[in-house]
């Protein structure tokens, strides 16, 4: 039998994902992680980009989140995010969009505030995008 660890991703609204895993990959603050069962204890931040677990049966399984907190124990890794959608429900054209918004706040930020969200903001929507365009490469 191989060994799995546990793995849950939650957004603000509702549970992603939840249930084993061989391995899964995502952007932490300082590179990308890659955690295996009993993996050491471990809290980092997450940077927006995409999750992917790969499940004890071998398929994969994705997630884009927009950054957020991960906890990893030997035998469950929990990943929380206000924003998480699951690989087939990314939307392109919703995602573009959102980049086109942010770029236009950029050029009127008023303010270093204004300027410091519609960049976060921007961030978040190019890493939807590539995240998306990962997925679509994997189908």
């Amino acid at each position: 039998m191989t060994a799995t660890i546990h793995v849950d991703v939650v957004s603000a609204e509702e549970s992603i994902f939840s249930g084993e895993a061989r391995f899964v990959a995502l952007p932490g603050e300082a590179g990308e992680l890659g955690i295996y069962p009993r993996h050491t204890p471990l809290i980092t931040r997450v940077k927006p980009g995409s999750v992917r677990i790969e499940l004890a049966d071998g398929k994969e399984e994705f997630v884009f989140v927009a950054g957020g907190i991960l906890e990893v124990q030997p035998d469950c890794v929990t990943v929380l995010s206000d924003t998480a959608v699951r690989g087939k429900d990314l939307d392109e054209e919703k995602a573009s969009a959102a980049r086109q918004a942010a770029e236009e706040a950029i050029k009127n930020a008023k303010s270093e505030l204004d300027l410091a969200k519609a960049q976060s903001e921007l961030a978040i929507a190019a890493a939807e995008i590539a995240a998306l365009r990962k997925y679509l490469r994997k189908k």
